[in-house]
């Protein structure tokens, strides 16, 4: 049981606390309720774009990194479809470090076009560097266009065109910055050796005084019902052939979450999986193998992508899985497969427990889902879900016209070399 004191500053900013002794280390984790999804169609990459335009400095703090550093600690970021994470840890008494920081930059942000133009240049090169030299680098880009026609969830987080950041201008950014990074969508989060009430009165200092902005009010178009498959061909840069399939599944805050999540496990979850042990092991139809579910906000994908063996026909390949797929659909998995996925889980939901780091991420997660007691109601979820359960999703899910199939070749100077 993780304890914790929650409340609200005037302003709108929700915040956490956790107590934790064990260490002599404190977490400071700052969540923005911004993600990819909450892009313009065609202003795409902004969230992550924004994630390294707020390491440019600030009014009061024109260098993040050096403050932390000097202060014993570190920092780091990350982006995705739904959010966006900054953290810092470093020595318990040298929280008022990170909080000056955090709460400047979100309080006034230093918005140049130098900073700009640099921090462009960086994600253009993490683009070129991810999902155009990388092999496979730009699978999302086709996987979510073909299973989201109408959600913002069509483009990764990267963004949908290297152009949208190349034309990005300062006005556009002061836009977005101004609309998502306010007290109002943002969660605080602060684990380690210290006392609420201290925390309380350091937290009231450094953000009471930050004006709340106006409420952003998501608004974004769902994705309809998905009633015919959906097969695409592509080739890029990629040593051999791959298919991915993608179904659609429910929102993250779905109680049927949990029976996604382990039917996931049940086909790709160690060497004693299902994938693993007749497609890859016994029957050696692929090199490589998986299963797994997006796990977002919205409603997500759950995803199988595998990489078959130079002399397997693609279309023999693809009948295996599915042959693999109508066996939950019509067997119930045995109360020990299950039980032992569900063990494992707990077991994993336990160790993430004693980093003050992933506990401070973890609370933030969970608020912005909904309330961050569901990081103690976790455990017992996963213990509640029936063979019956994992057998009635797969039913629900594994359906033909609910499937959108990519095959990914080897380009023509690939495949000469093959």
């Amino acid at each position: 049981m993780i304890k914790f004191d929650k409340y609200t500053l005037i302003n709108g900013l929700r915040v956490i606390v956790h107590e934790d002794d064990s260490s002599p280390m404190v977490a400071v984790n700052l969540v923005y309720d911004v993600g990819s999804r909450d892009e313009d169609s065609e202003m795409t990459g902004f969230a992550h774009l924004f994630e390294h335009l707020m390491f440019g400095g600030s009014v009061n703090a024109p260098d993040f990194d050096g403050p932390i550093q000097n202060a014993g600690g570190e920092n780091n970021a990350f982006t995705n479809t739904d959010m966006t994470n900054f953290y810092n840890v470093l020595p318990a008494e040298n929280l008022e470090t990170a909080l000056w920081l955090e709460s400047d930059r979100m309080k006034q942000l230093i918005f140049s076009q130098n900073a700009l133009d640099v921090q462009k240049k960086v994600v253009i090169e993490e683009f070129k560097e991810t999902c155009l030299t990388e092999p496979y680098g730009d699978v999302w880009h086709h996987l979510s266009s073909l299973a989201y026609k109408e959600h913002s969830y069509s483009w990764p987080t990267i963004g949908k065109e290297m152009s949208h950041i190349e034309d990005a201008v300062l006005t556009d950014v002061k836009n977005f910055f101004n609309k998502h990074y306010t007290t109002q969508n943002a969660i605080l989060v602060i684990s380690g050796n210290v006392k609420a009430d201290q925390v309380k009165t350091s937290v009231e200092k450094w953000f009471g005084d930050i004006s709340s902005g106006n409420k952003y009010e998501r608004n974004l178009k769902q994705e309809p019902e998905q009633t015919k498959f959906r097969s695409e061909t592509v080739t890029g840069n990629a040593p051999i052939p791959a298919i991915y399939m993608s179904f659609h599944m429910v929102a993250r805050d779905h109680e049927d979450y949990y029976a996604y999540d382990l039917l996931s496990d049940v086909l790709s979850n160690g060497r004693s999986s299902r994938l693993y042990q007749r497609l890859h092991k016994v029957n050696p139809i692929f090199s490589q193998i998986d299963a797994y579910i997006s796990g977002t906000f919205d409603p997500g994908m759950f995803i199988i992508e595998g990489r078959p063996n130079k002399d397997v026909d693609l279309e023999s390949a693809k009948a295996a899985i599915w042959n693999e797929l109508e066996l939950l659909v019509n067997e119930p998995i045995d109360s020990r497969e299950l039980n032992k996925l569900q063990n494992k889980i707990e077991s994993s939901l336990e160790y993430s427990e004693v980093n003050i780091l992933h506990k401070s991420m973890s609370l933030a997660y969970f608020e912005l889902l909904g309330d961050a007691d569901l990081i103690n109601k976790e455990a017992a979820a996963y213990q509640k879900v029936t063979s019956a359960d994992i057998q009635r999703v797969a039913r629900k899910i594994f359906l033909k016209e609910n499937c959108a199939e990519l095959t990914y070749l080897p380009n023509e100077t690939q495949l000469t070399e093959l």
